[in-house]
Formats: structure tokens, sequence, C-alpha cells
């Protein structure tokens, strides 16, 4: 399909597309959005903004029929469509890009764009016919993905392309983005926006969450912000900046967390030597102090994920000579090993898949790297999970009640919250969080990182991989500047104060 060739409907005499009527959705006793109505025009990029668990995923799962509403009444281009039956919703001309992905992993990046909807001639996939669509479709999106790689083996940038190009190749009239830009590069940001801008002239509707406030500005042509499961206003995006974005969305919230001004002088807890990972790092030195935390900054492919996941033991194949408080240690083969010898632990980029178990209770996911501490004479007591759950999750201001209901039923950031609390349970020396605030709003950013610092208050070791690069150096002690899988720089936040353009200039070799 050509952006050119993209069908629009005119069987419907009006120019809106999407009209919801005193929308509400409960779970069990939790009401999660409160009477919202919401009108979205034909061939408009609107935006949903507001804190997490303000509502916004939820709505757009009533949108794609994903969730059923629990009263009120959704309209598509003017008319009804059947509640609770994502179907008929795809039926309509929805599509739906998740902020957790849905790829496929033992599929190919062919087989993942064209899912539910191949092309076949005869009975026949015609394989030939989807490859070349393939490879012109990464034309548009300006990238290079190999149409029989396996999903699991490409970046969470790349998996998250694979959606938009699903969605893209299918033709959808309205577009349900849910923080699509969340995993990409700058470049890949631009693109897709670019894309959006191009696809909205042509007629479709977009519907775009996203934390993202200079990014919304930039795209958008309505935005609706959300706060406590209700919507609080709605204007074109001509009459929000981003102060007045910020303050509708979480009120007086401090939006900044700065690091101690005291240097750190702790005893070392971690010492790596000479980190390889073949086609991916080469010859890294780092080092981690107790009270410290010690930030990665660098492109998407600079070699910071692939830098924390060898020293917590996620990739096998890689070397390195290991201190732990001191002494040498044996190089960890796997993440048992890490946790439990060396008591390293990873809080990995991607929370559904590497961090949570999402069919599980809250209290399940965070009582299970300790179950010993929440058992009794060798059973695990449900009173114990759940009021360890309660109290870790209230320092970080969850904002719901917790009980034993799945964690899926929780927003991004939410779901990041019990992804930390997990770790505060378990209490390693050394905590390696990579992208601790993707796909978060402001508020929960603020909150997320106030924590890793108390942490580090308290003696543990953090380092911190972030493609913010704002938040790497307010929070860090250290930055270590990577490209090309090495490290380029190092930066003591203590006695420098660079902007984010001379880091980047590092990393660019500039």
């Amino acid at each position: 399909m050509s952006l050119a060739s993209h069908h629009v409907d005119t069987d419907v005499d009006t120019d809106v597309a999407i009209r919801c009527a005193q929308v509400s959705k409960r779970f069990g006793n939790n009401t999660v959005v409160t009477e919202v109505d919401l009108t979205v025009r034909r061939g408009e990029v609107h935006a949903l903004m507001g804190a997490n668990g303000a509502g916004k995923s939820t709505v757009l799962g009533m949108l794609s029929g994903r969730i059923a509403p629990s009263e009120g009444t959704i309209e598509i281009f003017g008319h009804h469509v059947a509640p609770g039956r994502p179907r008929a919703a795809m039926a309509a001309g929805i599509r739906s890009v998740y902020q957790e992905l849905t790829v496929v992993p033992q599929l190919t990046a062919k087989a993942n764009v064209y899912l539910g909807q191949e092309s076949a001639r005869r009975g026949m996939l015609s394989e030939r016919a989807m490859t070349k669509r393939f490879i012109a479709l990464c034309e548009q999106f300006g990238v290079r993905i190999d149409p029989n790689v396996r999903a699991d083996r490409l970046s969470v940038a790349d998996q998250q392309i694979l959606e938009i190009m699903r969605a893209v190749h299918a033709e959808a009239r309205i577009l349900l983005l849910d923080e699509p830009t969340a995993a990409l590069s700058e470049r890949e940001r631009d693109f897709l926006l670019g894309l959006m801008r191009d696809l909205r002239d042509r007629g479709v509707t977009i519907v775009l969450v996203s934390h993202n406030i200079e990014e919304v500005l930039r795209v958008s042509d309505t935005v609706t912000v959300m706060r406590n499961s209700r919507k609080v206003a709605s204007a074109p995006v001509a009459e929000w900046n981003g102060r007045s974005l910020v303050s509708a969305m979480v009120g007086d919230t401090p939006l900044r967390v700065e690091r101690d001004r005291v240097p750190v002088t702790g005893d070392f807890l971690l010492e790596a030597r000479d980190v390889r990972l073949p086609g991916a790092i080469t010859g890294i030195d780092i080092s981690v102090r107790s009270g410290e935390i010690v930030g990665l900054a660098g492109l998407v492919g600079s070699g910071r994920s692939s830098l924390l996941r060898s020293l917590a033991g996620a990739e096998p194949t890689s070397t390195g000579r290991l201190t732990m408080r001191g002494r040498a240690v044996r190089w960890p083969r796997s993440p048992r090993a890490a946790i439990r010898r060396l008591r390293i632990a990873l809080l990995p980029e991607d929370r559904k898949s590497q961090g949570l178990v999402l069919g599980m209770p809250i209290p399940d996911n965070i009582t299970l790297t300790d179950l010993g501490s929440a058992s009794s004479r060798g059973l695990v007591s449900r009173r114990r999970q759940l009021s360890r759950s309660t109290e870790l999750l209230d320092s970080l201001n969850l904002g719901r009640r917790v009980g034993f209901y799945p964690v899926r039923q929780l927003s991004g950031g939410n779901q990041q919250k019990v992804a930390i609390a997990k770790w505060l349970h378990h209490r390693p020396e050394v905590l390696l969080a990579d992208e601790p605030t993707r796909g978060i709003d402001v508020r929960a950013k603020v909150e997320v990182l106030a924590t890793l610092r108390k942490l580090a208050r308290d003696g543990m070791g953090v380092v911190v991989a972030s493609a913010e690069l704002e938040e790497v150096l307010d929070v860090s002690d250290r930055v270590l500047v990577l490209s090309e899988g090495r490290v380029v720089a190092e930066i003591d936040m203590h006695e420098q104060d660079p902007t984010v353009g001379e880091v980047l200039n590092l990393a660019f070799g500039v």
C-alpha cells in the first residue's frame, strides 16, 4: 500500500471519526475511566495525555475493542461499534500499536508484519510478493530489517517499527498509537512523526498516547488531558504549551530529581574490566561505589544495554574480569548466578517479557525474588505477600489498591513500579536499571528516579542507562559516554556540568 493510495471512507457525511459519550470502565471496585466524553475529528492527530493511571491506555483499549466499557457508548464514523469486540473495531478500520509490544518472537520480521493479512495465491502464501512489499515498507520507514530474521533477535526499536508497519499495511482508517516512539532513536522518532503527519494529511485519523510533551506539541492537532480517570481539558494544540500541559497533568509535582551535592566516597561494590560482547561492546571498564549512581549515555546501538546485560549474566558469550567488594569473582553466565552469587540485579528495558509475569498477581511478582521472606514453615503466606507488596508500592506512590489481580491491569508506569518493587524486596547490592523511565509520564519518572536516588543513599550501587540524557545528567554522580561499543568519555558530575549537546558531541565523536 502506498501512502497515496490510502482508502478513506466516504459513506458517512460527518467529520467526526470517534465519539465517546459518558464512557466509564471499572475493574472490580476500581474505576479507571470515569464518564469521559471525547470527540476526535476525521483526519486529525489527537493526543491523549495524563499521568500514569489516568486512564489513557484504557480509553485506547475500549476504542480498539480490546476492553468493553462498563457504561457509555462509542461511535466510529457515526456508527455504533459492538463493545469489547476487536474484530468489530478492525472492521471499522481501527488498528492499534500498543505500548507493550505484540510481536510474536518466534516468527520472522516479515511474518509479523503480515500476521492475519497474509498474501496468498491459490491457497499458497505468496512469499515473493510479501518480501517485496516488506522491503518497500522498510524503505518508506527508512530502516533496514532482514525480512527473514526472527523477531526476538531484533532490538526493541525494530520490533516497534514492525508493529507500526503492520498497521500501515492494513490500511488503517483510524490508528491508535500507545507510546509509539518510546523505544526509538531520534532519527526513527523524527521519521515516525513525519509519517504520522503524512497519514493525517491523507485523511487518516490518529489517536496518540505519549508522555513526550515536545513530541505531542510537534505533531498533534488537538490535545486532551486526563487526570485521575477523568477528562480535565481538551483544546487545539495552539492553546497548549509545555508548562500548561504539565500543570494540567500533574499539578504542582516537582519535575526534577537532582543528585546529592556531596561526592560519593564509598567503597567499590563492583569493578569490571575489559568487558566484551562479540558484535556489541569491546574492552569496557566500569566501576560502581556504594551510594553511587553511574549513568550510561550514548546513542541507540552504542552498547548501553549490552553492557548491563553482560554484567547481569544475561549474555552468556560475554567476557570480562569482575571484582565484588575487592574480591575477584567468576564472571556471571546467567542472571540466576548474578543475583544469587553476586547480588547483581537487572531492571530490564522490556518489562513485559523480561521484567514481569503479566498474568501473575502483583504480590506474586514482587515476592518472586525472595519467596522465603514471605513464607511461614515452608508455605507462602498470602498475608505476608500482600503486606510486603503494599508497603513497597505505597513508598512508590502506586496510586491504587494493591491486590491479587494481574499486573497486566496496571498502566505502563505502574507496571514499572512493580518491577522496581521486586528488587526493593530482594535488596541487591548493585542494581542495573535499563531505561527505567521508558514509556511513563513525567510524575512517574520523577518518582522512579527519586527511588533510585534513595537506594543509592541507602548504600546500593546503581547503574542507569537511558536515552533521556537530561535524566542521566540530573541523577548520576558519574557518567560514562559510550559510542560504538566503547567508553569514549567519563564525566564526574560533581566537578563538571556538561550540557546535553556536549554529551551528544562526545557520543557522535565530534
